[in-house]
């Protein structure tokens, strides 16, 4: 029976109802592992040819994987999991993805409503557990309800600031019948606000047009909020020749080849986009929430400018730093609200002012803080990204991460010149995360070039996804940076617990070209630096999945770094750069 048979008759069992009401949404792809608690969803996925299944290897791979396809196709990602232990590997996934405002839909199996309560095998109360890491969730006790159920949690999802929802389905509801209730039948309760106080624009509007060291810092609720925003923002930032700076989550939403760029900013963010947020006068916020990476000292952040702060999400406005503007909307809606008012006024900034600070930008620029000392026999990771790039930048590109030094080098040395091609783990930081996360992207843009950067004590800890990656024959590229030890963690050792080294490498690393070839993947070694570009180069090539293992050098720290409780004009420089610093005028720890 086909979909349009069975949505024409409505009648049908709560699995089907599930299934029906994915085609509806415009899923055509779901992550999942199979349990007793969601075999009838199971049997009607089987029966039917429009959404594929992907076998992840972990419940948490099946949420990364869901991650990374909802981030790098704007859609919403959908994993499948069984009750009990299904449920919960599926919270770090969960969590991961409420913390990064990704959009998904986390179907769960749970016992029969008559056994909720009596502790039966596999059973635990998943509403429960998720209810602090979901955006919202669902415990569906009736099928008659399921199908409205369904539709609002993927409108929640995509809807506002996205996240994460669960949504909880007993076995008797899978195996109920009741009458299916379409998407147009439909009717949201959730309705964010999403167009900005005409006001609150002509206030910032009104700074535009006098600041003298404006900047615009920006998140990832921009690229959330789709290609409009993006280009939006590129339309302003050009228009206005105020400089664009960007959380980790937020890199691609202004280009790094463009004529206003600053980089990342932040603990390892570059020293004129840190030195710019702490010198501004004007800070204008676009889809961004002050984490704790990104301010470093609150009292101490930017503390001479005057801020303004969009955002869809009203609980993160004044949440962390006081603003002096705050705009609840959409970004790009805000952004377009904001563009119309400073055109309609003429289009004015203070160009006297904005020369000046832009002559500083380039002094602080001209420090080139990610400059480091080359070695002739050993890789250095910054050398490594450093022709990763070179070599992959003009290929259709997708770049994921685990997290540790490899990811802030990868933020650090790989230049991004559109949304949506950059997939990171930043508000939880989850090790495993990259892996999983490329099968997703992959699976998304089947005829592009995937590539997780990783190291060693990351890639691990989701290894089991290799078969994944062969099973779907997918060429995911593992590009391990390996230094065989827990690098970040090493790093913070060294310069802020005096050298004390405790459990931060590992003694028993697996050979990585052997793995790969145990899965049945194409393994690469690479340690000497006149090898490493036709290395890259034949993992390009290569049709199927790699498991490039780089050798790098052990003990390299990553800079600049801002450390604990200090301002971000009080930066950690490496060896080759501190002097270009001082002599620049900023205050440099050593």
């Amino acid at each position: 029976m086909d979909g349009t048979t069975e949505t024409r008759t409505r009648e049908m069992t709560g699995a089907r109802m599930v299934v029906q009401a994915l085609r509806d949404q415009g899923v055509d792809t779901v992550f999942g592992y199979p349990g007793g608690a969601v075999l009838p969803i199971y049997d009607e996925l089987f029966q039917q040819a429009d959404i594929r299944h992907i076998l992840v290897r972990h419940e948490q791979g099946a949420v990364h994987a869901a991650e990374g396809y909802a981030r790098s196709s704007g859609k919403v990602g959908v994993a499948l999991v069984t009750s009990g232990p299904g449920a919960t590997n599926a919270v770090t996934g969960l969590t991961d993805a409420l913390m990064d405002s990704i959009p998904l839909v986390v179907l769960t199996g749970q016992v029969p409503t008559f056994m909720i309560g009596s502790d039966a095998f596999q059973e635990a109360d998943t509403v429960g557990i998720t209810r602090p890491c979901t955006k919202a969730n669902w415990l569906v006790k009736e099928t008659d309800r399921l199908a409205r159920t369904l539709h609002e949690a993927f409108h929640v999802a995509r809807s506002g600031r996205p996240g994460p929802v669960l949504v909880d389905i007993p076995k008797d509801v899978q195996f109920a019948t009741a009458a299916y209730e379409s998407p147009e039948e439909h009717r949201p309760r959730y309705n964010p606000r999403r167009h900005p106080d005409p006001a609150a624009v002509e206030a910032l509007v009104d700074l535009m047009e006098r600041a003298e060291r404006p900047v615009l810092y920006t998140g990832g609720g921009v690229i959330n909020a789709g290609p409009e925003a993006s280009r939006l923002l590129r339309e302003l930032a050009d228009a206005t020749g105020f400089p664009v700076t960007s959380t980790l989550m937020g890199l691609g939403a202004y280009p790094a080849s463009g004529p206003n760029w600053l980089g990342m900013l932040g603990m390892h963010g570059l020293y004129e986009a840190n030195m710019a947020m702490h010198g501004c006068d004007l800070l204008i916020a676009v889809g961004a929430r002050f984490d704790d990476r990104i301010t470093g000292r609150i009292d101490a952040f930017s503390p001479r400018s005057r801020k303004a702060h969009i955002d869809i999400d009203p609980s993160s406005i004044n949440k962390v730093v006081r603003v002096d503007v705050p705009i609840v909307a959409d970004c790009a809606e805000a952004l377009r609200a904001i563009l119309g008012a400073w055109t309609a006024r003429g289009r004015r900034t203070n160009r006297e002012g904005l020369a000046r600070w832009q002559a500083q930008i380039a002094e602080w620029r001209a420090v080139d803080c990610l400059r480091y000392r080359p070695s002739a026999t050993t890789i250095k990771p910054q050398y490594a990204l450093q022709r990763l790039e070179a070599l992959t930048k003009d290929h259709d590109r997708y770049i994921c991460t685990e997290v540790g030094q490899h990811q802030m080098w990868a933020a650090q040395f790989m230049g991004f010149e559109a949304p949506n091609r950059w997939m990171t783990s930043g508000g939880l930081g989850t090790m495993g995360y990259g892996f999983p996360a490329s099968i997703g992207v992959q699976l998304a843009h089947p005829d592009a070039l995937v590539i997780n950067v990783a190291g060693e004590a990351s890639w691990l800890m989701n290894m089991q996804e290799m078969g994944t990656a062969v099973q779907y024959r997918l060429p995911v590229k593992q590009f391990i940076l390996n230094n065989e030890r827990l690098g970040m963690v090493r790093q913070w050792q060294q310069l802020l617990h005096g050298e004390r080294y405790s459990q931060s490498w590992s003694e028993a690393l697996p050979d990585f070209v052997k793995l790969a070839e145990a899965f049945g993947a194409k393994g690469i070694r690479c340690e000497d630096p006149a090898d490493l570009d036709d290395a890259i180069r034949e993992m390009i090539a290569h049709p199927g999945p790699v498991i490039f293992d780089c050798l790098v050098e052990k003990h390299e720290n990553c800079f600049p770094m801002i450390p604990s409780g200090k301002p971000h004009n009080e930066m950690l420089l490496g060896e080759a750069s501190t002097e270009g610093a001082i002599q620049a005028g900023g205050a440099v720890l050593v």
